[in-house]
């Protein structure tokens, strides 16, 4: 077991508010005055989620972004955030890629925290969102018959990681500015039985799927659409940042928006995820993990 999980594993002792669902989901989910708030809060670190000396505004950006897929795979709809920031040289640039992604999202700034510190650099960032449909969609709730499916394409945040890295001059917008799919996870909100979003790897975050609903998830992994050369499958299936939105639908049931059916759902086996028939028994080694 990783240090996270097992770190995870004993804050859940801590966690006993039904809002928290367990730590199992990507978001918690609060009933208040006849609301259901939805709140989330992720970091970035320098030099593991983005990297050493990247554009502050293109940090900014994804700050933001990743907060608001965790709100879109809950069919949300953005009520603000709150800003945690370490300061540095690049200040400005911050705040005008900051500025960028809130008016692209229509998502006001409601607070924060600033401190001083050194490298590496950490920001943080927690949204708020508001529920479009109840109950609101979580990880658990997956049911032997669905479909699994995903929006888009997997892979193109490695592409663009790759392109930046080494400074190609490829296109590396999928990386450096990822797009949360709000509009398309407020369409699916009344019709999947579960919903999550691809921030760690699609067979990792099937994995965590399968686990909070209890099931066995089958993966066809040639059904996945990819953006990476066909040699390359697996590990664009491995790597996280893409974002897209994974789902489980009932038998016969299309998705509203544009998407792929990958899989089913199936009774709990003896192991949580299936991939090309081959039983995976250990989660290690799928996708995203701290140590």
């Amino acid at each position: 077991m990783s240090r996270e999980a097992a770190f995870i594993d004993g804050l859940r002792m801590l966690a006993g508010h039904q809002a928290a669902r367990g730590l199992l989901d990507d978001a918690a989910v609060l009933e208040v005055g006849g609301e259901a708030l939805v709140l989330t809060h992720d970091m970035l670190v320098e030099g593991i989620h983005v990297l050493p000396g990247q554009d502050a505004a293109d940090i900014a950006w994804k700050l933001v972004a990743t907060n608001l897929s965790d709100l879109a795979a809950k069919g949300a709809e953005p009520v603000g955030v709150l800003l945690g920031h370490m300061l540095g040289d690049d200040d400005e640039c911050f705040l005008l890629g900051l500025a960028q992604v809130l008016g692209r999202y229509g998502v006001p700034l409601l607070g924060g925290d600033t401190v001083a510190g050194g490298s590496p650099r950490s920001w943080g960032l927690t949204a708020i969102g508001r529920a479009t449909h109840r109950p609101v969609p979580g990880r658990s709730g997956a049911l032997p018959g669905d479909g699994l499916w995903v929006t888009g394409e997997l892979g193109a945040a490695l592409l663009g990681f790759e392109a930046l890295r080494d400074g190609t001059g490829a296109d590396s917008a999928a990386y450096r500015r990822p797009l949360p799919l709000l509009a398309e996870g407020r369409a699916l909100a009344p019709l999947v039985t579960a919903m999550m979003d691809v921030s760690d790897g699609l067979l990792l975050d099937s994995w965590r799927l399968a686990e909070a609903s209890e099931v066995s998830i089958a993966i066809d992994t040639a059904a996945v659409p990819i953006a990476t050369p066909e040699s390359r499958r697996l590990q664009a299936l491995s790597w996280g940042d893409d974002y897209q939105l994974l789902f489980s639908l009932p038998p016969g049931t299309q998705p509203p928006v544009p998407a792929t059916q990958i899989g089913q759902v199936e009774q709990r086996g003896f192991v949580p995820l299936f991939v090309d028939g081959q039983p995976i028994a250990n989660a290690e080694g799928l996708g995203w993990q701290h140590n």
